[in-house]
């Protein structure tokens, strides 16, 4: 298995200084800063990274899962939310929010929330941010 490598640069002090951020795929490269990160500028963040693995991996992980159960799975989107706040000495990830929905054939409810809570857990990703409270909200549709 490949090991998967990515860059980042900063240049500054944190409030004033910048940033820039490169995929090693080369499918991504950005800038990202002070006001990018804790407010709404303009640029990515490390929080938008850490969400779009998240959920790229998870969506992955439940066709894998659902497949793998014997289902046609048609399509499952996913958005993970990565709230960063304030703490005492600095800032901390505290939570991890999954919103999926999955188009799948020939599953009931039930079945369907074993596999995705599951999946939750046994992500590779999920597994590597298991430090966060992660939830999650399955649809199926």
């Amino acid at each position: 298995m490949p090991t998967r490598i990515s860059d980042a640069e900063w240049q500054g002090d944190l409030k004033a200084g910048k940033g820039s951020v490169k995929l090693g795929s080369g499918a991504y490269e950005g800038q990202y800063n002070f006001s990018s990160r804790f407010e709404n500028g303009v640029g990515t963040n490390p929080e938008e990274l850490i969400a779009a693995a998240h959920a790229a991996c998870f969506s992955m992980a439940l066709a894998a899962g659902l497949s793998g159960a014997g289902h046609t799975v048609d399509s499952v989107k996913t958005t993970a939310k990565v709230k960063v706040d304030p703490v005492s000495g600095g800032f901390e990830i505290t939570s991890i929010q999954l919103v999926t929905e999955a188009k799948v054939q020939g599953i009931d409810k039930a079945a369907f929330d074993e596999i995705a809570a599951a999946t939750k857990e046994g992500c590779p990703v999920s597994k590597a941010l298991k430090a966060v409270p992660i939830s999650l909200d399955a649809k199926l549709v």
